[in-house]
C-alpha cells in the first residue's frame, strides 16, 4: 500500500515523537494560563499600591509581611512641609528669634473651660481612687445641664505644692489601639478611671469617622469629653515634669502628646496616658505597646519621656469632674491660662534651641508657641528654621502650625499641600 507524499512528513513526526500535536483549543488555554499566571502577580501588586487605603495596605501586610517591600516609596520632609526660605537668611534671625522676650501678668479670669465649683483643695496626694465612684461624677452618655461660666478670679498658691517621690493611679483599663486610633483609645483609657463603659470604637465613630484619618488634635479629644459626658476636659501646651507629676499625685488622668519610633516604624505622632511615676520613670498605659509588668503601667525613663514629649509641645490633656475644677486651676498655677500656658511652653522651646540649635523640635515649639500668641511673623520664621534643620515627614500630620503662620502673612506658594502626596 503505497502512501501519498504530502502526508509523509506529519507522519514522520507523529513516528519520532509517539505523541499527536496537541489540539489548537488546548494549547492556547495553556498560553493563556501562563499569561496569567504572569499579570496576576503584578495586577495585585499595581492594585495594592495604587487602589488600596493606607489602612488596608497596612492589613495587607500584617498577613503576607513580604507586601511591604511593594509599598509607595515614603516622602521626603520636602515633599510634605512648607518651603524654608534660604539658610543665610535664617542664620541672620536665629539669634533674634533666641532673643524675644515674652511677659505675660499671671492670669484673673477664670479658663473658660473650667466650671467653677469650689471645693477645699487638697495638699495631699491620695493615690489609690475609691471603690465606687460617687454619683456625681459618674459618666453619662450625655452630660447633664452645665452652669453657665462666670469668670473668677485665681488666687496663685501661697507657695507650690508639695510633690511626693512617687505616684500610682489605679482603675484604669487598658485599650489596645485599632488602626491609627491612638486618640480614641487613649481618651477612652483615660475615661475609664471614671467609670466610662464604652470601647474606643465609640470614640473613633464621633472622633474619626473617616478611618484613614492619621489624627485627632487635643481641641477634639476634649470637646469629645465635654459633649459625651459629664467628665470635663482641658488641654495646654507647655508642661514639665513635676507638672506631670503633681496631676498624678492629686488623681487627675493625664494624656501627653509625643513623638514615637517604635522597631521597625518611621516617627510617629503618638498620645500616651501617664498612670505612674517614680523617681526615675513614669508609668504610661500605652494603646500601642500595652500596661507593663503586671499592668502596672509601661515604665519610662523621665529623660525618654521628656525628650519624646518636646516633640509635640509638651502638650497635655487633663479629665476632671467638675466639682474639682478650682482644684485643678490650683495646681495648674500660671498654665490655667492658655495664654500664659503658651509663653512657658515658648521659653521652654528657647531654652531647648539655645542647648541645641540643631533641634528642629525646638524651633518647631517656637513656631507653635508663637501661633498661639498670635506671632504670626515670628512664629513663620521659627517654622523656616525648623524646616532648614530637620524634621520628620510626617510632622503635618499632626501640628498644622505653620500653615496658620504662612497664612496670616500672606506666604500662600510657600505652603504646598498635604495631599500632594499619598501618606503611609
Amino acid at each position: 500500500m503505497s502512501i501519498p507524499e504530502d502526508t509523509q512528513p506529519n507522519l514522520a513526526i507523529a513516528n519520532v515523537s509517539g505523541v499527536a500535536p496537541p489540539p489548537p483549543l488546548l494549547f492556547y488555554g495553556i498560553l493563556f494560563l501562563f499569561v496569567l499566571m504572569i499579570i496576576t502577580p503584578i495586577g495585585s501588586i499595581i492594585a495594592f499600591r495604587e487602589i488600596l487605603r493606607p489602612g488596608q495596605q497596612q492589613r495587607v501586610v500584617n498577613m503576607l509581611p513580604f507586601m511591604e517591600a511593594f509599598l509607595p516609596p515614603r516622602p521626603s520632609p520636602g515633599d510634605t512641609l512648607p518651603t524654608p526660605m534660604s539658610g543665610g537668611d535664617l542664620d541672620s534671625v536665629s539669634d533674634s528669634l533666641l532673643s524675644i522676650s515674652i511677659s505675660t501678668p499671671l492670669p484673673t479670669l477664670l479658663s473658660e473651660e473650667i466650671v467653677p465649683t469650689v471645693i477645699p483643695t487638697s495638699q495631699e496626694a491620695t493615690l489609690r481612687k475609691p471603690a465606687t465612684p460617687s454619683p456625681a461624677i459618674t459618666p453619662t452618655m450625655r452630660p447633664s445641664a452645665v452652669p453657665s461660666v462666670v469668670p473668677t478670679e485665681i488666687t496663685a498658691l501661697s507657695s507650690a505644692p508639695a510633690i511626693p517621690t512617687s505616684g500610682r493611679m489605679y482603675g484604669f483599663r487598658h485599650e489596645q489601639q485599632t488602626w491609627n486610633n491612638c486618640g480614641p483609645a487613649s481618651i477612652t483609657i483615660a475615661l475609664s478611671y471614671y467609670g466610662w463603659p464604652e470601647d474606643q470604637e465609640f470614640a473613633r465613630r464621633i472622633l474619626r469617622p473617616d478611618r484613614e484619618d492619621k489624627n485627632v488634635t487635643p481641641d477634639e479629644m476634649v470637646a469629645f469629653v465635654n459633649a459625651e459626658t459629664n467628665i470635663r476636659a482641658l488641654w495646654r501646651m507647655g508642661g514639665s515634669l513635676d507638672m506631670l507629676r503633681l496631676l498624678i499625685a492629686n488623681e487627675f488622668p493625664v494624656i501627653i502628646g509625643t513623638g514615637y519610633m517604635p522597631e521597625g516604624y518611621d516617627w510617629l505622632g503618638h498620645y500616651q496616658t501617664v498612670v505612674g511615676f517614680d523617681p526615675g520613670s513614669f508609668y504610661i498605659y500605652d494603646s500601642f505597646i500595652g500596661t507593663g509588668e503586671n499592668g502596672e503601667g509601661y515604665a519610662r525613663p523621665v529623660a525618654e519621656v521628656d525628650r519624646e514629649w518636646q516633640h509635640f509641645n509638651r502638650r497635655f490633656i487633663v479629665l476632671y469632674p467638675p466639682d474639682r475644677g478650682a482644684q485643678l486651676l490650683s495646681l495648674l498655677g500660671d498654665l490655667a491660662d492658655p495664654m500664659a500656658a503658651a509663653a512657658a511652653a515658648f521659653e521652654t522651646a528657647q531654652q531647648d534651641a539655645r542647648t541645641n540649635p540643631r533641634n528642629g523640635f525646638a524651633w518647631f515649639n517656637i513656631g507653635t508657641s508663637l501661633v498661639a500668641l498670635g506671632q504670626y511673623q515670628q512664629a513663620a520664621l521659627a517654622f523656616d528654621q525648623a524646616r532648614q534643620v530637620n524634621l520628620p515627614w510626617r510632622m503635618l500630620w499632626y501640628q498644622f502650625g505653620p500653615y496658620e503662620a504662612y497664612y496670616n502673612i500672606g506666604r500662600y506658594s510657600e505652603c504646598h499641600g498635604t495631599g500632594a502626596i499619598k501618606p503611609q
